[in-house]
């Protein structure tokens, strides 16, 4: 179950960042809503996680997680190009969290 609960962690994290574009520097009051409303439940749900997860396991699949999806949600909502470096980056990321879980702490 905690693994459910960092996912909507991570989706709520997403939800926060893609609001946090569309806010337009807190100027606009739904998207604002929903920033603080994502990120609510993004702490909320990676809190509970943390119950059984362990903290460094659980903040690196968060944040690696919602940096990839954070950069593929900005490629394909707002468009936003990424290069060559950019994709190695995030590649590195996804890997490390393979690692991170296949090699970390308890294995």
């Amino acid at each position: 179950m905690s693994y459910v609960f960092l996912a909507i962690a991570v989706v709520g994290e997403l939800i926060g960042s893609s609001m946090l574009k569309a806010s337009k520097s807190f100027s606009k009051v739904y998207p604002t809503i929903g920033v603080f409303v994502g990120f609510a439940i993004s702490f909320y749900c990676l809190s509970l996680a943390l119950n059984t997860i362990p903290l460094n396991v659980a903040y690196t699949i968060w944040a690696g997680l919602g940096a990839v999806g954070t950069t593929l949600l900005s490629i394909l909502i707002w468009k936003e190009k990424i290069n060559l470096a950019s994709g190695i980056g995030l590649l590195s990321i996804i890997a490390g969290i393979v690692l991170l879980n296949a090699f970390g702490p308890g294995h």
